[in-house]
């Protein structure tokens, strides 16, 4: 999430939470056998062939299409409400999409916590915390995402880091016998699907989210230190500075999407985008399936990357450790053959250090919003709207300046939006 070293390290103090040391049994396979050699996936087992597009629908995209606002609303007229305190470093924000309308809220140490109807519940959805390895700034449970049918298996997958500083993405279950009205995962019903090599502490991305496609998005940074120093960012033999696109609902433990750039061959079959150096959050328009990726830049610039839903010229190339933002960075040659793809907004260090990627906004109780990608920043607290102009071209504004240590933004069911701050809470946009 954060810069380089000497920036990370400042927010050490803050998220520095001990985990435990006693793994959780899988399943009869071991979780690491040998010393990585390189940053390639390794599977508990190997990914079937490639698929024809997954069966499974689109996921929440919104019936009713109004239009979007073309003027940025008074911010003076909004206010950020808090809607609870007392959570443990707090690092992501989401819902099941299953009409429960409970917020599932990440602690960095390892824990899911529940929030229903504005009050924080006692006993967590999941508690993997002696999995979990936090102790490093940007270490830690990173991500949650959950099946589109997850009313009907169950199903939810997260991201960690585990206990050797590397990166797991696993599906859990929900017992879906229990007759209890609240919700909870099953700690040994980990199933590992990848494992990834981290060969620094920090840049391990974290976000998940299933796109319109019902394929599983894996956003994940470039590895760490600083500069890119092993030129991950371009290179297709490496899971790491890429987003990767999996298909959950065939194979063993995954399937590959017939249409991912180098599923016959050529990189690494689960990559679809690479050039990021540190996602730390991306969406989906719930409306349109656009996406929008903030991706934390190196010195001097913040950018927010965006592919419409009808972008098929894959792979994306987002252009890192090329450039920064739109800037050179270095003489990294663009092996890839792939041409780079322009952000379309970037910020300089004046506003701020760190971005994170928000939502657009597609609920009902702000329409003056309607249609507006917010987005923050972790250093400055501030949050800026986007607007499209067109073309794929945007307008953004600073619209808020919160004064909080936001570390990432999310939706509920009707689409309203949170924003939470690693100090402990959890606030909501609302309307003076």
């Amino acid at each position: 999430m954060y810069k380089k070293w000497s920036t990370y390290m400042l927010f050490i103090g803050l998220i520095i939470l001990v985990a435990g040391c006693t793994l959780i049994p899988t399943s009869t396979h071991s979780i690491i056998e040998t010393p990585f050699q390189n940053s390639s996936p390794i599977s508990l087992t190997q990914p079937s062939a490639t698929l024809p597009p997954s069966p499974v629908p689109p996921t929440n995209i919104a019936t009713s299409a109004s239009t979007s606002v073309t003027t940025f609303p008074n911010p003076s007229l909004y206010t950020w409400i808090p809607v609870v305190t007392g959570l443990s470093r707090p690092i992501g924000i989401t819902n099941a999409g299953d009409g429960s309308g409970i917020l599932y809220v990440i602690e960095k140490a390892g824990v899911i916590r529940m929030i229903q109807n504005g009050q924080l519940l006692p006993d967590p959805f999941l508690d993997i915390s002696n999995l979990v390895k936090s102790s490093g700034g940007e270490q830690g449970l990173l991500g949650i995402a959950f099946h589109p049918n997850y009313s009907q298996n169950g199903f939810n997958y997260v991201d960690y880091t585990d206990l050797n500083g590397n990166t797991v993405i696993a599906r859990f279950s929900k017992s879906l016998t229990t007759t209890s009205e609240i919700p909870s995962t099953v700690a040994t019903s980990q199933v590992i699907l990848l494992q990834i090599h981290q060969p620094y502490a920090n840049h391990n991305g974290g976000q998940l989210a299933f796109g319109p496609d019902g394929y599983l998005y894996i956003g994940m940074g470039d590895g760490g230190s600083e500069g890119d120093p092993h030129a991950y960012g371009q290179s297709v033999q490496t899971l790491l500075a890429k987003i990767l696109r999996i298909d959950v609902d065939h194979g063993s433990p995954y399937a590959i999407p017939a249409g991912n750039p180098y599923a016959n061959g050529g990189g690494l079959p689960e990559i679809w985008a690479l050039g990021l150096r540190n996602p730390w959050r991306f969406s989906f328009d719930s409306r349109t399936g656009d996406l929008y990726i903030g991706d934390v830049g190196q010195d001097l610039w913040e950018e927010i990357d965006y592919l419409p839903a009808s972008f098929n010229a894959v792979p994306a190339n987002f252009g890192w450790s090329i450039r920064e933002g739109l800037h050179p960075y270095k003489n990294t040659p663009n092996d890839t053959g792939t041409p780079l793809i322009d952000p379309v907004y970037e910020y300089g260090h004046d506003l701020g250090c760190a971005v994170i990627g928000g939502y657009v906004y597609r609920g009902s109780a702000l329409p003056d919003f309607n249609g507006v990608y917010l987005l923050g920043d972790n250093c400055s607290g501030r949050v800026w709207g986007l607007i499209g102009t067109g073309n794929d071209s945007f307008k953004g504004q600073v619209l808020f300046q919160t004064g909080l240590n936001i570390s990432s933004f999310g939706v509920d069911e009707n689409g309203e939006i949170y924003l939470a701050d690693l100090g402990g809470g959890i606030y909501q946009l609302e309307k003076k």
